[in-house]
């Protein structure tokens, strides 16, 4: 079927390469700036249908699933914090969804992932407030509900320095991957610095800042980056248009401006809406790309859509309009401007390995179990994005373990290291000490180690990228 679909979208592309591309007909669409920058539609010489079965998760304030923009766009809805889903009185999840996936047609605006189904959960109560056992709870459904992607335009600040201001949740973290592990896309916006401590910050946001959650940074219309979107030298993955962003909105707020033309829509709204910027509108857009790529081929990982979407981006750099950006990935703008009509063309090219061991990115039950005398395996690795693979093991006491981990990429730089029994989280300052049974000299493109193991029990092999740098490599374990 992949293969089927491959060729379908070679024969699309030759088209596109002599065929101007469409023009969206919802009148509305032309307050839209972010399409013609995303290149939505630049490579489709006429609209597609490329994400009918596939489902978006937008975890926010509900949607008024009363707006013609949403005819037939609502798989599921559901509240976890009490009140309709369908109901939204605060307009942030309406103005997300409607990015996402507004209708085609020949009213209002257009969605980026105009046909893709949309599962609504309404985790905001009618204070702003968010409870953290609402929003894991809705990831968790979600995941369970079939959403390929979800999206997160929601966040809680981070800062390593001051841990008194960090909000990290081990709840948050375990739903973040257990939906990964479900096979959804989790893409979160990087947070704002005005929801922060300080502006610019220098840190991006939990959810944005787990492993293997795509983080989004904003961008404004000139291609440089607002002081409010947040920076972060790992986290921040790519970027996307962030300021003077149009879309959908509760009528029920519309109303309120009954003189406005545009009911349902935001330049009708309230003030922080009618010119409306932050990380929470850049998100969806990378959320409504990941859509089209999950429904042109249905059979890609959740990983080798976000490596797709990352490395198809067009760098931000100071002939971009953004003087501060240095070339190639940076704390300001991730991996570069969303690019849509790349990240299509790119599914013609061999595509990015696979992961079938996600997520094993720590010790305990996170990690895959590998048994057996010898074992060969094959899995990628990403210093950004996916930098730790471990792997459990037992060993019976007096028993060898001779360990070797090849990385292919050009440059590469990775750790081998084993862990004792009793270890709960590798490279842990705690856990280096006292639960480290060997590692590997210095970190290079192959590394080896060798364990005699004093008493039976279960061991944890860790590979680590060491640098930067992403690609798949090879594990082979021998016992004797």
């Amino acid at each position: 079927m992949r293969r089927a679909l491959l060729l379908a979208l070679l024969a699309v592309l030759a088209c596109a390469g002599t065929a101007a591309a469409f023009t969206p007909t919802d009148p509305l669409a032309s307050k839209q700036w972010y399409l013609e920058d995303d290149h939505a539609f630049d490579i489709w010489p006429t609209p597609p249908t490329f994400a009918a079965t596939v489902k978006v998760a937008v975890i926010d304030s509900g949607i008024d699933a009363s707006l013609p923009d949403f005819a037939g766009r609502i798989a599921d809805a559901r509240s976890f914090v009490g009140g309709s889903p369908t109901v939204d009185t605060d307009g942030h999840g309406t103005f997300v969804a409607g990015i996402i996936a507004a209708n085609m047609d020949t009213q209002g605006i257009t969605g980026i992932a105009y046909d893709a189904q949309l599962l609504i959960a309404k985790v905001v109560k009618p204070n702003g407030e968010i409870p953290l056992d609402a929003e894991t709870a809705a990831i968790r459904w979600a995941a369970d509900s079939g959403a390929r992607v979800i999206n997160l335009s929601l966040a809680g600040q981070r800062d390593p320095v001051h841990l008194d201001r960090d909000t990290y949740s081990q709840e948050e973290a375990n739903a973040v991957a257990y939906a990964n592990a479900k096979g959804a896309l989790v893409v979160a916006a990087v947070g704002n610095s005005d929801d922060e401590s300080g502006a610019p910050w220098p840190y991006a946001s939990y959810p944005a800042a787990l492993p293997h959650v795509l983080g989004v940074s904003a961008l404004t219309h000139t291609g440089n980056v607002p002081d409010y979107s947040n920076r972060d030298g790992i986290y921040n993955d790519i970027s996307a248009p962030g300021s003077g962003i149009f879309s959908t909105f509760p009528s029920s707020i519309t109303a309120l401006r009954p003189t406005c033309v545009d009911q349902g829509f935001s330049d009708c709204g309230d003030d922080e809406y009618r010119n409306a910027e932050g990380t929470s509108f850049a998100a969806p857009q990378v959320s409504a790309a990941a859509a089209v790529l999950f429904g042109l081929v249905p059979t890609l990982t959740n990983s080798q859509v976000e490596t797709l979407l990352e490395h198809s981006a067009d760098d931000v750099n100071a002939g971009t309009g953004c003087p501060r950006c240095a070339l190639l990935r940076d704390s300001l703008s991730g991996w570069g401007r969303l690019d849509v009509a790349k990240a299509v063309a790119a599914l013609a090219q061999p595509l990015p390995a696979p992961d079938e061991f996600e997520t094993n990115d720590n010790a305990g039950t996170q990690a895959h179990a590998l048994w057996g005398t010898t074992q060969r395996v094959q899995a990628t690795l990403d210093y950004y994005d996916d930098p730790v693979d471990v792997y459990r093991i037992v060993l019976r006491r007096r028993q060898q373990l001779k360990a070797t981990v090849t990385a292919a990429w050009p440059g590469a730089s990775v750790q081998l290291e084993l862990w004792r029994p009793g270890t709960r989280e590798v490279d842990r300052a705690a856990t280096v000490r006292k639960f480290r049974a060997a590692q590997s000299a210095i970190p290079g493109g192959v590394q080896h180690v060798r364990f005699v193991a004093p008493k039976l029990g279960t061991y944890y092999v860790e590979v680590r990228a060491s640098a930067p740098g992403f690609g798949a490599y090879t594990l082979q374990l021998k016992k004797s």
